[in-house]
């Protein structure tokens, strides 16, 4: 797909997903020089979040819906011990929660940072999540991360000193699925709450777009697996990776509609009965973690399931390493120094974007478009957003 010149992509419906997948690499680039424009606003804003917490903890909350939901399920667990956890402690709530039931996830005397990620920011539970959030608790701030400068959620914080929005505008996709804005908003994130130093960020990044130009490269790699006889996958992860299994299913849902059946778990989890998904038609994919003691339990699963032999592929998405899975892998080279989860992410979600788009189009959907009765959307609609009393 990637080698497909753009106009024999547009008769297919799949010209922007894919270019939008391809140029990931140079968002991330774009994305680390916003983070550095932004990066006096950035620290003056911690300083006030930090602040409102007085002698507690500020309570950081990741919000968003659908892919924006899982950038919080991926960066929190990183962030839980990588972020500055003596001012800030880290959960990540999807806004369909926190309209639905606001009580339940937000306490009124627990100082709060709401992190909104929103692609459009015109959706209108990612609108209703701020208004709730605002009116259950005392003492709150707002950091918005969008890619939509026209966007309801933009324009709502425009002129606000107070609070924070940094747009990516770049990464605004005009395809159906979320794409670049789910990995640009997740290493956002992870950046500003990240304590690392500049230069490592920097050297992350870099090492992160050579591999996402790695993943455009080895397409036939994972063309090969498309191209058998399947219809189910499952992904699979730990820690952060366990979020992104999350958004790894979702696109295969999303751009095939439906058409495969889709599951994802922690890679612990999924002998508690999720496992009696696999069969003999089933493309099992694990992202692998870089941590020693964590990558066991990957490891553990992937042999696990080859070993039985009931699926059809068992697939290690990993970094090279002292330990390995030996099976079938779409193997980052011994080339690239080992990195941290919630970086390692963006590389990985490329590999299941391409299993997705690849798969969109050998199912006779078209990626751009998938929902042929048109019930599903960019933008979700039909939302009704009930009055509500703290």
């Amino acid at each position: 797909m990637f080698e497909i010149d753009a106009e024999t992509l547009k008769t297919m419906g799949a010209e922007i997903t894919t270019r939008e997948i391809r140029q990931q690499p140079e968002l991330w680039e774009d994305t680390l020089k916003i983070y550095d424009d932004n990066a006096e606003a950035i620290a003056a804003f911690l300083q006030r979040a930090e602040a409102l917490g007085g002698a507690e903890r500020t309570h950081v909350v990741f919000t968003g819906a659908g892919t924006s939901a899982y950038v919080g399920d991926t960066c929190t667990p990183y962030l839980r011990h990588h972020g500055d956890n003596s001012k800030f402690r880290f959960s990540a709530i999807a806004t369909t929660d926190i309209v639905c039931a606001p009580l339940d996830y937000l306490r009124p005397e627990d100082p709060t940072v709401l992190v909104s990620f929103a692609r459009s920011g015109n959706s209108p539970e990612s609108l209703a999540a701020v208004e709730r959030a605002g009116q259950v608790v005392n003492n709150i701030l707002f950091l918005n991360i969008t890619c939509a400068p026209e966007g309801k959620l933009a324009q709502q914080f425009k002129d606000d000193e107070q609070n924070l929005t940094i747009l990516i505008p770049g990464a605004n996709d005009q395809g159906f699925a979320m794409t670049g804005s789910y990995s640009c908003m997740e290493l956002m994130a992870t950046m500003i709450f990240d304590t690392a130093s500049h230069d490592e960020k920097a050297t992350w990044v870099a090492q992160i777009a050579a591999m996402g130009r790695d993943v455009v490269k080895r397409e036939p790699e994972i063309q090969k697996w498309v191209s058998s006889d399947f219809n189910r996958i499952t992904y699979l992860g730990s820690g952060s990776f366990a979020g992104e299994a999350r958004e790894c299913q979702l696109k295969i849902l999303e751009l095939t509609h439906g058409l495969i059946a889709t599951s994802f778990d922690s890679s612990m989890g999924y002998r508690h009965g999720p496992k009696s998904f696999v069969d003999d038609k089933t493309l099992v994919f694990d992202l692998v973690h870089n941590d020693p003691y964590t990558r066991q339990y990957d490891l553990d699963i992937l042999n696990e399931i080859a070993g039985d032999e009931i699926a059809l592929h068992t697939v290690a998405i990993q970094q090279d390493g002292a330990t390995k899975f030996e099976g079938e892998s779409f193997t980052f080279g011994a080339e690239y120094a080992a990195l941290p989860e919630a970086y390692l992410a963006l590389p990985y979600v490329m590999v299941a974007q391409t299993v997705s788009l690849l798969t969109s189009v050998k199912v006779g959907n078209t990626p751009d478009t998938p929902s042929p009765s048109g019930t599903v959307n960019r933008v979700v609609k039909g939302v009704t957003i009930h009055p509500f009393e703290a």
